[in-house]
């Protein structure tokens, strides 16, 4: 086996083995590590994603939801089910690990295919473009180089005062490993993680309690999609607590004191389970010797360029290793991208168009600016929202929570903006982003036939009322 390669990849989460395999495609000699091992102790490259994050997170989802709607709708199709509906929790976790195991394998198959090298274990770029390797029996082999991709993903965020055990208090990972249904469900942090594995547990049955620090619902959000995500988790039992930072955590026969810091002064409260999901940094700790000319942030991220060059030549980082959201699919395309550059192609990837996803019920999408940050920077712009209430297909899914709303240039009318929340938000998103990605305009969405009965006919008239005429509301 060869220890030279045009293009070596450290981390094979959805940027590195997408970098990998397109660059194999592209005729390089590639080498993919990645040091992340299965259940069955066997290589599992797909990173936090398909191991941990957003796979197992959404087969939960699935499960759940599919509980939930037994228990409290199917009677209003006039489906009725005798006795009384259990869960099997175990049956649910297997279902979710073997979603997990087909992915992750499937992954280890497309890079075969492609004639990537895999090795597993820990990778470390060292000077001149060399890339030391240590395995889980610490035995070492060494790579070298004409380009470094970095793509060491990320971590979830701890906070002091408390402290994982695995049991009582987890990280993400620990929530999708619960063995019962918690009584009592902690929650810090009501993100998108949050928000998606508390939705997860009280479906199930779970008293769940999030606890977020910050005085607004889905800060990063627009605030009228924000404002109508809290009206729904809140008709759904979730107890979201704003204003509300945690001070500490402590394990006391079997139950978590969780001490808080509110606008109303100090208190605690009692959990039987806590989740911490305040976020995700960089992991790049023990990624780089010394002197290899990378330059790493005060938040821990690799430095790059728009091009996703590091300060070093022919060193490259990508994912959640360096700024920009910490998405799936933001990642996967930064590694095309840098994969083609180096191929002497045009690599381009344009964060203002990334979509973000939360896979809550409703589901949350949104592309581009929100009306907040149009007002802070100034710019006019009309708007256009449309409620999913007022479509038939909707009404006829038993589903027609939320809306649409679209922000469109006062002058030129190009789209700015889209926010979704609503069923299926993280299909009906990709409209949108089409639509911005070719500088397109509200009248254009307007304009465009769209099927009926579907959802999108909300995106549709959304569009149309940006100019005041929508046909199915006042305008």
């Amino acid at each position: 086996m060869s220890d030279h390669f045009d293009v070596i990849v450290i981390g094979a989460g959805p940027a590195g083995y997408v970098a990998a395999i397109r660059a194999a495609q592209l005729g390089l000699k590639t080498a993919c590590i990645d040091e992340r091992l299965g259940k069955d102790g066997k290589p599992a490259p797909g990173g936090a994603c398909l191991n941990v994050g957003c796979i197992p997170s959404k087969a939960l989802l699935d499960s759940s939801k599919h509980y939930h709607h037994v228990q409290h709708q199917y009677a209003a199709h006039g489906i009725n089910v005798s006795g009384p509906v259990s869960m099997d929790v175990d049956t649910m976790l297997a279902r979710k690990d073997k979603i997990v195991k087909q992915l992750t394998g499937g992954v280890k198959q497309l890079l075969k295919t492609n004639q990537v090298e895999f090795f597993c274990g820990r990778g470390k770029l060292l000077p001149e473009r060399q890339v030391l390797i240590t395995d889980a029996d610490n035995q070492q082999q060494q790579l070298s180089g004409e380009h470094i991709i970095l793509a060491s993903g990320s971590i979830p965020i701890a906070i002091p005062n408390v402290e994982y055990d695995g049991q009582y208090i987890v990280d993400n990972e620990g929530a999708l490993e619960f063995a019962q249904v918690p009584q009592r469900l902690g929650v810090i942090g009501a993100g998108v993680i949050g928000l998606e594995l508390g939705s997860v547990w009280k479906r199930l049955g779970s008293e769940v309690i999030l606890l977020e620090a910050l005085d607004e619902l889905l800060a990063a959000a627009d605030q009228d999609i924000a404002k109508t995500a809290g009206r729904e988790f809140k008709k759904q039992g979730m107890n979201i607590r704003l204003s509300t930072l945690v001070q500490g955590a402590q394990v006391i026969n079997g139950e978590v004191i969780v001490k808080l810091e509110t606008k109303d002064g100090e208190e605690s409260i009692t959990v039987d389970r806590l989740l911490v999901a305040v976020g995700r940094r960089a992991n790049t700790t023990d990624l780089l010797a010394d002197d290899t000319g990378v330059s790493i942030n005060q938040r821990g991220q690799i430095e790059v360029d728009e091009h996703c060059r590091t300060s070093a030549e022919n060193i490259w980082a990508i994912g959640d290793a360096v700024r920009g959201p910490m998405l799936a699919h933001k990642g996967s395309e930064e590694g095309i991208a840098v994969a083609e550059t180096i191929a002497g192609q045009a690599g381009h990837v344009n964060l203002e168009t990334v979509p973000w996803v939360i896979y809550t019920d409703p589901e949350i999408a949104w592309v581009g600016k929100t009306e907040q940050e149009l007002q802070q920077a100034g710019v006019a712009y009309n708007s256009g929202s449309f409620p999913f209430a007022a479509t038939g297909r909707g009404l006829a899914m038993g589903d027609a929570s939320g809306m649409v709303k679209l922000l469109a240039d006062a002058e030129t009318d190009r789209l700015l903006g889209a926010h979704i929340i609503g069923p299926n938000a993280s299909e009906l998103i990709a409209e949108c982003v089409v639509t911005m990605e070719f500088a397109g305009c509200a009248e254009d969405l307007a304009r465009i036939v769209h099927a009926h009965p579907t959802l999108s006919e909300a995106v549709h008239e959304a569009a149309l009322n940006a100019d005041k005429r929508a046909i199915h509301r006042a305008n």
